[in-house]
C-alpha cells in the first residue's frame, strides 16, 4: 500500500514529518518498507532557460547551448537532444549531481573538443518516466532558477508500507489516518458523507439471480446513473496522486473509481450506459462463457464465478475486473456507477483461477466495509458531478446491506493478563473509541461494539491486540522467568526436537548443505512418492504445482539439486530435516531427515581431483543414513538392512532400514529413473530418508558419563576366510554368522572381497571376510585359534550354506 504525505494530511490534521509518520506506522503494525522522497533526490535540479543553441563544430547530432540557470552567468552545456533549441525552458543539473535514471554522478566533461558544465535532462534521466527521446520541455511561464521538484509538485514524499491480511481497513488512506490519530499523531478528519439527491429514477434495474444458499455471493448491489457528464482528463491533483502510487491516469470517470479504491478502500465500477443493453443481472457464470476484460484479454469462465450481465451477455467479472465492451471513454455522456458487496472467498477463488490480480480483487477478498457501500456511492457521485458535471438519478439497490451487530463482552483486566501491560482504564477506553469501537459499561467490565470496517476482530484477544498496538509494544516490560538457584533446570527439548537438531549437525558434518523446500508439491509428484491422498490435497493452493502436502522430502531436494545443476553447480549434496505427511491425522505427520547426493559430491570430497574421482553411489547414501543413526545414539544391534526399497528407488540399487518387518525406519539408494523423469531431474542421483519419529528411543542411563575405557593387554589376531555361497546370499548374513560363532572373542568382521568368475561355479560367488579375535584373559594357542576358525566355518555353513573355498 502506498500513499503520499499530502494525501494523508487530507484525512489527518497533523504537522508531523514524514519520518515521524513512517515511524508511527511501523509502531502500530503497518510496517513501512520504503519512503520515496523525490524532493531530496531532485533537490539540485533547477529550471533553466536556453539562451542559445548552436550546432556543435565537430558533431552533427550535438548542440552547444548557453543556459541561464538563474544563478549568474550562462553556463555552456553540450546537448544531444533533438528538441534542444534557443528560447526553450528545461531542467538543468550542475556538475556533481547524481543522475538517478543512469546511476551516475555528473562531472565537468569535454565532448568532441567542447567543454560541458552540466546537463539538460530528460524524464528518464530524472527517473520520472521512460521518455528519453528529448529533454523536458517546460512551459514559457516556468520560473528560471526555481527548484524543479517544487515547481512540478514532486516534493510530496511517498510512503510504502505492508498491510497484513487481517487489516483490510488499512488499504485506504482514510483508515490509515484513523490508526495514526489513535496513536496521538494528529486529529482524525472524518467528514460525514452528504447524500446526493436523485433528480430522476435510475432507468437501469438490477436483479440478483441467485439460489437461496448463494445469496452470500452478492449481499447488496447499488447502482445509479449520472447523465450529461463530460468525460476527459482528471484534474492535475488527482493525476499526481495516482501517478505517485504507481497508477496510470486514464480519464476522469475511471480515475475517480481508482481514487476511491485507495482513498476509502471502496472499489467501484463504472459502465457506459450507451453500451449497456437492458437491465443488469448478477448471477453465477455459465461454464464456457467468455468476456473481453479491460486488460485486453479474453477470459473463459465457469460456474464457480460471479458475473454482471445484460442483454448483450457478460459485462464484468464481479469484484475482479470490468469488461471492455461497456467501459467508459472520452465519448461517454451517461455513466452508471456501481457499488457492490461480494463474497471474499469467491472473489479470491475467481481471481486465482483466472490469474488476475487487481486492486479491486485485493480488497474484496480481504473484506470491505459493508456499511460504506451506499456512502461510497454517494461520495463517488459527488466527485463525478464536481469534475464531470451532469445530473444524478436515485439509487437502485438490489439486496440489502448486512447489519454490523458484533458485540463483545470485555474485561479491561484481560489486557494485563495477556500482555503484562498495566494501562489506565481511561487510556484504554480512549484508544478503543479513537479506533471506532463503541464502548459501554463500568470501569472494569464493558461491552464493545466492533465497527463494520473491522471484520478481523472476533473476540477479547483481538481487542487486547488493538489496545496494545496503539499504546505501544515498547511499553511491555521484559520480565525474566524466576530462577531457583538451588534447582538445576530440567531439559526443555523433547526427544524429537533434540533428534532434529542432532541430525542436522550430523549431515552438515558430512559435507552436505541444508536446504529448506516447500511443504507442498504437485499431485503427480505426491503420488509418485507415496502420497496424493484426497485428504492431503490443499483446498486453496498458492500455485497449481503446489497442490498437495508432501509425503517425502526427496522431491523438493531433487528439484533443488536440479536447479543448482542448471546454474552450473552439478556436484551437490543437500539435506533437509522437516515434516512429511502420510494422512490428515496428527499421528500421520512425521519428522524426516533426508539427503540427496548428485554427481561427484561424496562425503570425502566434492568435484574432480587429479587422483581420480568417483560419482556418489548408494553406499554413500547408506553411509549418510548410518551416520545419522550413530550420531543420534540409536542402538543398531538389531538393525536390518533389506535389499530393495519403495517404488521411487531403483529396485536393484536400494535398501530398506528396519527393526523388524513392522518397524521400517528409512530407505537409501539410487533414485529410480522414472521418478527422476517425473520431477524433470537429470540423474543419476542417490539419497536416503529416515523417519526420526520411528527410531527407537535410547536406553535410559543413570548417568551420561562414558564407561571406563578397557584395553586388552593381549595381541589381537586376524584370520581371513573365503567362502563360496549362492549368488543370492547377502554378505551381511555371512558377517552375522561369523559374529555369532564366538561372541566373546570376535571383535570385528569386515568384508574385503567379492568375486564371481573363473574358478567359481555358475550361480555362486566368493565372499572373503576378515575376522579379528581379541583375547581378554590370555594369549590364544594355535589349537584354540583353530577351534574358533572351525566354529566360524561351521556357523557360516549352517546359516548360509557356505563352503570354505
Amino acid at each position: 500500500m502506498k500513499l503520499t504525505l499530502s494525501w494523508l494530511k487530507e484525512h489527518l490534521d497533523t504537522g508531523a514529518s514524514v519520518e515521524t509518520v513512517a515511524e508511527t506506522l511501523t509502531k502500530v503494525g503497518l510496517e513501512v518498507e520504503a519512503v520515496e522522497d523525490q524532493a531530496k533526490v531532485l533537490a539540485p535540479y533547477t529550471i533553466a532557460y536556453v539562451v542559445s543553441a548552436e550546432q556543435h563544430p565537430n558533431a552533427d547530432r550535438l548542440r552547444v547551448c548557453m543556459v541561464d540557470t538563474g544563478a549568474g552567468e550562462p553556463v555552456q552545456v553540450v546537448c544531444g537532444a533533438p528538441n534542444a533549441r534557443t528560447g526553450m525552458k528545461s531542467v538543468f543539473s550542475p556538475p556533481g549531481t547524481f543522475i538517478p535514471g543512469k546511476g551516475i554522478t555528473l562531472g565537468v566533461g569535454t565532448i568532441r573538443g567542447v567543454e560541458s558544465r552540466g546537463m539538460l535532462c530528460s524524464a528518464m534521466e530524472l527517473g520520472l518516466g521512460e521518455d528519453h527521446d528529448g529533454i523536458i520541455d517546460l512551459p514559457a511561464d516556468a520560473p528560471v532558477g526555481v527548484a524543479y521538484a517544487e515547481w512540478a509538485h514532486l516534493d510530496d514524499p511517498v510512503i510504502d508500507f505492508a498491510v497484513t491480511p487481517n487489516r483490510p481497513d488499512a488499504l485506504g488512506v482514510h483508515g490509515v489516518a484513523r490508526d495514526l490519530a489513535a496513536a496521538n499523531l494528529g486529529r482524525f478528519i472524518d467528514k460525514p458523507v452528504a447524500a446526493v439527491p436523485g433528480a430522476f429514477p435510475c432507468p437501469t434495474r438490477v436483479r440478483l439471480d441467485f439460489a437461496a444458499d448463494d445469496a452470500r455471493l452478492c449481499p447488496a448491489f447499488a447502482l445509479r446513473l449520472v447523465r450529461g457528464v463530460k468525460n476527459g482528463p482528471s484534474p492535475e491533483w488527482m493525476q499526481r496522486r495516482l501517478k505517485a502510487i504507481g497508477l496510470r491516469p486514464i480519464n476522469a470517470l475511471v480515475d475517480i473509481t481508482n481514487y476511491m479504491t485507495f482513498d476509502q478502500n471502496r472499489p467501484l465500477h463504472v459502465f457506459d450506459l450507451a453500451k449497456v443493453k437492458g437491465d443488469l443481472v448478477v448471477r453465477r457464470a455459465r461454464d464456457g462463457e467468455e468476456v473481453l476484460a479491460l486488460d485486453g484479454r479474453t477470459y473463459r469462465l465457469d460456474a464457480g464465478m460471479v458475473v454482471i450481465t445484460d442483454d448483450n451477455g457478460v459485462e464484468s467479472i464481479a469484484g475482479v475486473m470490468g469488461g471492455e465492451h461497456s467501459g467508459c471513454d472520452e465519448n461517454t455522456t451517461d455513466v452508471l456507477i456501481e457499488s457492490a458487496l461480494w463474497d471474499p472467498l469467491n472473489i479470491a477463488t475467481t481471481g486465482r483461477k483466472l490469474g488476475v490480480n487487481t486492486d479491486a480483487r485485493y480488497r474484496f477478498e480481504r473484506g470491505v466495509d459493508p456499511a460504506f457501500c451506499l456512502p461510497g456511492l454517494e461520495m463517488a457521485t459527488r466527485m463525478v458531478l464536481d469534475l464531470c458535471g451532469g445530473e444524478a438519478s436515485g439509487i437502485e439497490l438490489a439486496g440489502e446491506i448486512p447489519a454490523s451487530d458484533k458485540l463483545i463482552d470485555f474485561p479491561y483486566a484481560e489486557v494485563e493478563r495477556l500482555t503484562g501491560l498495566d494501562l489506565p482504564v481511561p487510556e484504554m477506553k480512549v484508544i478503543l473509541r479513537e479506533l471506532g469501537f463503541w464502548v459501554s459499561g463500568s470501569d472494569r467490565y464493558v461491552k464493545v461494539a466492533v465497527p463494520s470496517w473491522r471484520p478481523d476482530v472476533e473476540g477479547k484477544a483481538d481487542i487486547v491486540e488493538e489496545i496494545v498496538r496503539i499504546a505501544g509494544l515498547d511499553r511491555v516490560l521484559s520480565t525474566p522467568f524466576p530462577r531457583e538457584e538451588a534447582i538445576v533446570a530440567k531439559p526443555v527439548l523433547t526427544l524429537i526436537q533434540k533428534r532434529t537438531r542432532t541430525a542436522k549437525r550430523a549431515l552438515a558434518a558430512r559435507g552436505m548443505v541444508e536446504a529448506v523446500t516447500w511443504s507442498f508439491i504437485g499431485k503427480a509428484e505426491a503420488e509418485r512418492f507415496g502420497g496424493g491422498q484426497p485428504e492431503l490435497a490443499l483446498a486453496n493452493p498458492i500455485a497449481a504445482e503446489l497442490s498437495d502436502m508432501r509425503p517425502s522430502l526427496l522431491p523438493g531436494l531433487l528439484k533443488a539439486s536440479q536447479r543448482n545443476a542448471d546454474r552450473g553447480f552439478t556436484d551437490t549434496a543437500l539435506f533437509e530435516v522437516g515434516q512429511v505427511f502420510r494422512g490428515d491425522k496428527p499421528e500421520d505427520q512425521k519428522i524426516a531427515a533426508s539427503g540427496v547426493r548428485r554427481g561427484l559430491a561424496r562425503a570425502e570430497a566434492v568435484g574432480r581431483h587429479w587422483t581420480g574421482a568417483k560419482a556418489a553411489d548408494l553406499f554413500d547414501a547408506k553411509a549418510d543414513a548410518m551416520a545419522v543413526l550413530e550420531t543420534l545414539g540409536v542402538p543398531t544391534g538389531g538393525l536390518q538392512v533389506v535389499a530393495g526399497g519403495p517404488a521411487w528407488f531403483h529396485p536393484g540399487r536400494s535398501g530398506t532400514l528396519q527393526f523388524g518387518p513392522k518397524m521400517v525406519v528409512g530407505w537409501f539408494g539410487e533414485l529410480h529413473p522414472r521418478a527422476l523423469e517425473a520431477l524433470d531431474v537429470k540423474g543419476p542421483a542417490v539419497g536416503f530418508e529416515l523417519i526420526l519419529d520411528m527410531l527407537p528411543p535410547p536406553k535410559a542411563k543413570p548417568t551420561k558419563v562414558k564407561p571406563k575405557l578397557t584395553l586388552s593387554d593381549f595381541q589381537p589376531i586376524a584370520r581371513d576366510f573365503a567362502f563360496v555361497v549362492d549368488r543370492s546370499v547377502a554378505a551381511g548374513d555371512l558377517v552375522k554368522a561369523a559374529q555369532a560363532a564366538e561372541r566373546q572373542l570376535v571383535s570385528a568382521v569386515d568384508v574385503f572381497d567379492v568375486y564371481e568368475g573363473p574358478g567359481v561355479p555358475d550361480g555362486k560367488k566368493s565372499v572373503a571376510i576378515a575376522v579379528t579375535l581379541q583375547p581378554t584373559e590370555k594369549t590364544l594357542t594355535d589349537v584354540e585359534i583353530e577351534a574358533v576358525a572351525n566354529k566360524i566355518v561351521a556357523e557360516a555353513q549352517k546359516k548360509t550354506g557356505a563352503t570354505l573355498r
